[in-house]
């Protein structure tokens, strides 16, 4: 089957406009980037066929020989896989992404705001296994009120493919039931927890 006889939601490339890259298979992603098959085996299957192949060794340690074996792969595909990896090693290189689980990763992930003597609002926006995409400063406010409107903390959701968030505020004056704006924000939109002593976290899948 050639990739014009596959529904034209199900392509690779359309699937990924419409529902977002985290919504791909590795070798609808890797299909993309190959853009072609050949007259016997279309983009999918060459794709599905390069991962089976190297399914038990990392792909960093995968050469440009090592590709161009596979038949349907010429020097420039492969050329383009390796950059690829390359690249995506460098802006990965010593950049570890923060899994969070529990009260206590949020609260570790909280630590230069801590002493902070401003109240501040907080999101975390998380991909599908809970791992931290972007940590965003929403506002700073003083010792008892930070301003905040939910559309401010939902773009930056749909701006970075997100799946979940995590909203926190501190509270500097250690009172929990301190009559702030963001403490009604927290309250009325999202079901809460608070933990340790100065914080309200609230989960939210979207």
């Amino acid at each position: 089957m050639k990739i014009k006889d596959i529904p034209k939601i199900d392509r690779p490339r359309e699937k990924l406009e419409r529902y977002g890259v985290e919504k791909l298979k590795d070798a609808e992603l890797l299909a993309i980037l190959l853009r072609t098959g050949t007259k016997d085996i279309n983009v999918l299957k060459l794709s599905e066929k390069i991962l089976n192949k190297f399914k038990n060794q990392k792909f960093e340690n995968v050469s440009i020989d090592d590709l161009k074996k596979i038949h349907g792969l010429g020097s420039v595909k492969a050329c383009e896989i390796i950059a690829c990896f390359e690249l995506g090693r460098r802006m990965l290189k010593d950049k570890k992404s923060s899994i969070l689980l529990t009260p206590k990763d949020v609260w570790q992930r909280m630590e230069d705001i801590r002493d902070s003597k401003k109240e501040h609002f907080v999101v975390f926006y998380l991909d599908s296994r809970n791992q931290e995409i972007q940590r965003e400063i929403i506002s700073i406010g003083t010792l008892n009120e930070s301003l905040v409107h939910p559309r401010e903390v939902f773009e930056g959701a749909i701006k970075n493919n997100a799946s979940s968030i995590i909203v926190v505020h501190n509270h500097p004056s250690d009172k929990f039931y301190e009559s702030s704006k963001t403490s009604r924000v927290v309250d009325d939109q999202f079901p809460h927890d608070r933990f340790e002593h100065r914080y309200h976290a609230a989960f939210l899948n979207v």
